[in-house]
């Protein structure tokens, strides 16, 4: 009877796992069929200028889509280099995804692709072909209409660079996450910011930028490595970082740093400012971190005291970060 029973129950559990290898197999790249948003580029000066200043400074467009990890290092110093894409990302044991080519080029660019089409990838997290794209490393769905308008309008204005991009590759256990947890799904139900604004040094500003278009709170909640589900206080920091490649020391991680006014947080060191203000233009520190330092410390400075104000206005946290820089021996 025992032997019956273990052998029901090993049938049982082969059964479900062959149901999730099956379905992950099969749904990993799903296609999802949500409307392209009521956007559209505009040919203004005003609004590409104000796309320019967002792609190379807060919304550090400029850091990612390049061709290879030696560009990502001139485009942390400021050299404005084509956002023709390419380089490739290692996810550990999720595979491999390269940026996509943001010139206009009508073959391996942004200009196959319809304004719909492009919004709905910053808004929904959804590509022109109906599959998910990594809203977790794009967190933009809640980004401000001409905010998303400025952007794309100014990547259209640029010169077309063709450039073939490899294709994303996931392996077995990556297919697994995709299918099966909520940070790798499309936003479905965006709730983008309708009042921003602009010009004006105010904590909502540095929310707005904090949240849906510096993407600090991202990197500075602990999360967990494979899922990207946040497991932290927000932007109480602790999340790690392996070493970007190509910058720096390769056996340093990171964590991300406490940035609430806590007295043992990071932010405790900037009490005015004009002393956050002078960190930030004084840029990359460690080589290796994975903080867009050249982006942002291109930042008005009306926007990096809009982010110090809202920063000190949260509560201080208590959360146990240690070591913000060191060597992984495990």
């Amino acid at each position: 009877m025992l032997k019956k029973i273990l052998l029901w129950i090993l049938g049982a559990f082969i059964s479900v796992v062959l149901i999730i290898v099956i379905y992950a197999q099969i749904g990993w790249d799903r296609k999802y069929d949500v409307p392209y948003p009521a956007l559209q580029t505009s040919t203004d000066s005003t609004v590409i200028a104000k796309g320019k200043y967002l792609v190379f400074g807060p919304a550090h467009c400029s850091n990612c889509h390049v061709s290879s990890f030696d560009e990502m290092v001139r485009a942390d110093k400021g050299e404005f280099l084509p956002l023709k894409g390419g380089v490739v990302f290692p996810l550990g044991p999720l595979g491999t995804i390269s940026p996509a080519n943001l010139t206009p080029d009508k073959e391996t660019g942004i200009g196959r692709w319809t304004d719909g089409q492009i919004f709905r990838l910053l808004r929904h997290g959804i590509k022109h072909d109906g599959t998910s794209t990594l809203p977790a490393l794009m967190p933009f769905q809640n980004m401000s209409d001409d905010d998303l308008v400025a952007i794309v309008s100014y990547l259209r204005s640029m010169e077309p660079v063709r450039y073939v991009v490899p294709e994303q590759q996931y392996t077995f256990f990556g297919k697994i996450i995709r299918t099966y947890f909520p940070s790798f799904k499309p936003i479905l139900n965006p709730t983008p910011a309708t009042e921003v604004p602009e010009n004006l040094s105010t904590k909502e500003r540095g929310e707005y930028l904090a949240r849906y278009v510096a993407n600090c709170y991202a990197c500075h909640t602990n999360h967990d490595p494979a899922t990207f589900k946040f497991i932290g206080p927000e932007f109480a920091g602790g999340a790690e970082f392996e070493p970007m490649p190509g910058l720096g020391d390769q056996t340093l991680w990171t964590r991300s740093p406490n940035i609430t006014p806590h007295p043992d947080g990071a932010l405790a060191k900037f009490p005015t400012p004009q002393d956050w203000i002078k960190r930030f233009r004084q840029g990359r520190v460690v080589e290796s971190s994975p903080m867009h330092w050249g982006p942002f410390s291109r930042m008005s400075d009306s926007d990096l005291v809009s982010l110090w104000k809202f920063l000190q206005s949260l509560p201080p946290t208590e959360y146990q970060v240690g070591e913000t820089v060191f060597r992984k021996t495990e």
